[in-house]
C-alpha cells in the first residue's frame, strides 16, 4: 500500500493564503484556521505533508522556544517527505534476551492505524539495526507515513525498492535480537526530543521534527505563514538581486 500523497502529481503550494494544486488545472481554496485543523485530525496530517520541515522548525521555536528538530544524525536513508502520528518503541540493552523480548515491537506494529510513523530508539544503537525490510514492509502494508529510528537499519536496497520513507543514524546489518528488550507506546528521547505517542512527527531532506500534539495546529498556521512568505521573497530576490531588500519588504529571513 503506497501513500497516496507520495504517488500524487499534483505540487500544492502557498500563495496569498491559498493553497493551490496543479492536477489538470489550478485549483485554489482557502487554508483552514487552527481551530478547524484541531478538530479534524486527517485534515490537519494531511496539511502538514505540504509545509517544509524547516518552517516548521521555525513556527515552534518563535511561538513556544521551543527546539523539536531531531540531530543531524538522524538523515534519509531511503527518501521521501512523510507527516504522521508518533507510534513508539524503545529499545533497551538486554544481551542474552530470549526472541520474546522484542514481540512488544511486533505488536505495536500490527495495531497502529494508517498515517503513522514508526519511531524506535535503540540504547547504543548506532551499530545495532533496528528495523529491516520484514517491519517495513509490515508498515508500508499498513498505511504508515514513514519511520525514524534512533540508531541503525537494514536491508536498504529493499527498504528504497519499496519507496517507504526511513530515517536513521545510518545503516548497519546487525540484528537486535538476543541483544534488546522492547517497550512500545511509552514517551522516548529521539535524536535528542521527546516523543509521546500520538505526537505529531514530520520529516523531508532538511531533517525530522517533532510536533507536540497539543500545539499542532497553532504551530501548522503558523508554518503556513512562514512558507508563504518565503516562497514570495523568491522571485523578489530575483527581481532585485539583493537579499537585503527582500528582507526589508518582508520582514525575515
Amino acid at each position: 500500500m503506497r501513500n497516496a500523497l507520495r504517488t500524487r502529481k499534483s505540487i500544492p503550494f502557498v500563495v496569498g493564503g491559498l493553497l493551490i494544486g496543479l492536477v489538470g488545472g489550478v485549483v485554489a481554496q482557502p487554508l483552514p484556521d487552527a481551530k478547524t485543523y484541531a478538530a479534524n485530525p486527517a485534515l490537519l496530517i494531511d496539511a502538514y505533508r505540504h509545509v517544509e520541515v524547516s518552517s516548521v522548525s521555525d513556527a515552534l521555536e518563535q511561538l513556544y522556544n521551543k527546539r523539536s528538530f531531531m540531530s543531524h544524525k538522524i538523515h534519509a536513508i531511503s527518501d521521501g517527505k512523510f507527516a504522521g502520528f508518533a507510534v513508539t518503541v524503545q529499545m533497551d540493552k538486554v544481551e542474552g534476551s530470549a526472541p520474546a523480548a522484542v514481540v512488544p515491537m511486533q505488536v505495536v506494529l500490527d495495531t497502529a492505524a494508517p498515517n503513522s510513523v514508526y519511531v524506535m530508539v535503540v540504547q547504543d544503537g548506532d551499530d545495532i539495526a533496528g528495523i529491516g525490510g520484514l517491519m517495513a514492509t509490515a508498515m508500508n502494508a499498513r498505511g504508515f507515513s514513514g519511520a525514524v529510528i534512533d540508531g541503525g537499519v537494514r536491508d536498504v536496497s529493499y527498504l528504497r525498492k519499496i519507496g517507504f520513507p526511513v530515517y536513521a543514524t545510518g545503516i548497519v546489518p546487525s540484528t537486535s535480537v538476543g541483544h534488546y528488550r522492547a517497550t512500545g507506546n511509552v514517551p522516548v528521547t529521539a535524536g535528542g526530543v521527546r516523543v509521546t505517542p500520538g505526537d505529531i512527527v514530520i520529516g523531508d531532506a532538511d531533517g525530522v521534527v517533532t510536533i507536540p500534539k497539543d500545539i499542532a495546529a497553532e504551530t501548522l498556521v503558523k508554518a503556513q505563514a512562514l512558507d508563504q512568505t518565503e516562497h514570495s521573497m523568491y522571485g523578489y530576490i530575483e527581481k532585485l538581486r539583493s537579499l537585503q531588500e527582500a528582507v526589508k519588504r518582508f520582514g525575515r529571513l
